[in-house]
């Protein structure tokens, strides 16, 4: 044989060390097909043995009343707890889901015994449970890891520790099985469940979703749909009643899309739920996938079937729907003439008491159910017509009418712009209240009503807000109003076009001391007023 030249042994070893390095670039990277997840909860948290699980089930779900719903689920959030607690709860969302046909579901959970510090995506090819082993779309899970530097393919959190086995996929699942019948998964665990994570995460899984649709729009069999599903218990360890009045806070804003207020309110530990990242994750996902209803089907607590009432653990079932626009319309916030006398009243004596004392009025509570309810709510103050302070909370964190005596007293004495309000200024002041809607994302600039919408910008760590009023005010068009908002949030004019930047929009029922009948949240009702920038300062 010829001795190959040296030229030709050069070119070959570079044809060689190209295979080399495109074979792991081809090849699934970090999924192992043939690897199952074995069913660690089985015997624990649910019957290991196949017809009494099936048994189980249907005793529960044969106690279910749904109400009339229409349109498409796109998201749904179950507890998983052991069946025996949790069941008749989980049941009302199983319920929901029966008939409808999803190819894929999407579980995203807490890691209950694993500290890891990123969104672990099962790199397995299955789970096992007593009704069989569900497959993993191992696919699908690649492609999303590739959309986030915050995902990996990995077993974190998804099976056993020393600690114990991770339960909160697994549950999930002899359900979703009995009432869907056949389908692929996509097992997800927050390791870290920071709002970032849970935006970079919701986001992801919409973008993975779209393109999901839209090859099954050409394709001549679809695949079908993919259903999102968080997987969270809510409150632990506290008495009954406080359980149910702190979960009902949850659920409320659950029910009103605000995931941001929820995700605050979770991470100062205002509210609770185990599974609080996955619940705002697939929230966010489900309002970028065009849900615009969210319904709490049913809540409950252990105490509810133990009995056992001095440390309970929280539970509710819930849905987000693609509804037609008019079934999902929401009637506006609402105060009486009374009631908005009651809190003009209740924001002048808690000026006096902070000039006079440096300290707010401590209000009790009304036993109003309007004026105790959780609102957001801003306080200004002109003298001469001229700002005097503004200082106010943008989420549900206070009952209404504590909210307003301590905005009102804040902005008198704590507004950094100005010096504090003196005593002899008590008479002249002019007080108006904005007592806010929640929060709800922006997906697109063509939902800000100039007049209607206050803006709230965030960005990381910076954050700025201006209400309903300041565009009308200073006759900005929606540009100019977006732009500014970027501007209170101490960042660049554009801000607002980067994917990286939150745009918020909230309503606001407006009304002051000298129209206090006035509802000021649209254009054609706004009274004239002074050219003077509307800057609120948010209290923390």
């Amino acid at each position: 044989m010829k001795p190959i030249s040296r030229s030709w042994r050069w070119l070959l070893a570079g044809v060689v060390f190209a295979i080399a390095i495109a074979i792991p670039l081809l090849a699934p990277t970090g999924a192992d097909s043939q690897k199952l997840r074995p069913a660690g909860a089985a015997g624990g948290f649910y019957p290991a043995d196949a017809q009494a699980l099936t048994a189980m089930m249907n005793g529960f779900l044969s106690q279910v009343s749904l109400p009339a719903m229409d349109g498409q689920i796109v998201a749904a959030v179950a507890p998983h707890a052991g069946y025996q607690y949790s069941g008749p709860v989980a049941a009302y969302a199983y319920a929901a889901l029966k008939g409808h046909r999803y190819a894929r579901v999407v579980i995203l959970a807490p890691s209950h015994y694993e500290a890891f510090g990123f969104t672990s995506v099962y790199d397995g090819g299955g789970y096992m449970t007593p009704l069989g082993t569900v497959p993993v779309d191992t696919s699908f899970a690649r492609d999303l890891v590739n959309m986030s530097s915050s995902m990996r393919l990995s077993e974190r959190g998804q099976g056993a520790t020393a600690a114990g086995t991770e339960h909160a996929i697994e549950v999930q699942l002899p359900w979703l099985q009995h009432v869907l019948g056949s389908f692929t998964l996509v097992p997800i665990v927050m390791g870290d469940q920071s709002y970032e994570s849970s935006r970079a995460l919701g986001l992801a899984l919409a973008r993975m979703i779209q393109l999901e649709e839209q090859k099954d729009a050409t394709a001549q069999e679809p695949a079908g749909g993919t259903l999102i599903l968080a997987s969270s218990d809510l409150s632990h360890y506290h008495s009954y009643a406080d359980a149910v009045r702190m979960d009902h806070k949850t659920l409320n804003s659950l029910e009103a899309r605000d995931h941001y207020t929820m995700t605050r309110n979770f991470a100062s530990g205002v509210w609770e739920a185990c599974g609080g990242g996955p619940i705002v994750a697939a929230m966010i996902a489900a309002e970028q996938l065009g849900a615009n209803q969210a319904r709490v089907l049913r809540y409950a607590n252990s105490g509810d079937v133990t009995g056992e009432r001095t440390r309970v653990v929280g539970y509710s079932a819930s849905v987000f729907v693609k509804a037609p626009a008019e079934k999902a319309a929401e009637a506006p916030f609402s105060l009486s003439d009374a009631q908005k006398k009651q809190l003009l009243a209740l924001a002048h004596q808690s000026v006096v008491s902070a000039v006079r004392s440096r300290s707010p009025l401590r209000a009790a509570a009304t036993g109003d159910p309007a004026l105790d309810q959780e609102r957001g709510a801003f306080v200004t103050l002109k003298s001469g017509g001229e700002l005097r302070g503004c200082i106010g909370y943008s989420m549900a964190v206070k009952p209404l009418y504590e909210t307003v005596a301590e905005a009102a007293a804040y902005a008198a004495v704590h507004d950094p712009r100005f010096s504090p309000v003196t005593e002899k200024e008590l008479q002249q002041l002019e007080y108006e209240i904005s007592v806010l809607s929640p929060l709800t994302r922006v997906t697109s600039i063509q939902q800000i009503e100039l007049g209607r919408h206050g803006l709230l910008m965030k960005s990381g760590q910076r954050e700025g807000l201006l209400l309903p009023q300041v565009p009308v005010e200073q006759q900005w068009d929606r540009t100019t109003f977006l732009q500014q908002t970027c501007f209170k949030a101490s960042m660049t004019k554009n801000c607002w076009k980067s994917e990286d930047t939150d745009i918020f929009r909230f309503t606001a029922l407006v009304f002051n001391d000298h129209q206090p009948a006035a509802e000021l949240s649209r254009v054609e009702e706004m009274r004239a007023a002074p050219v003077l920038p509307r800057e609120c300062k948010l209290q923390r």
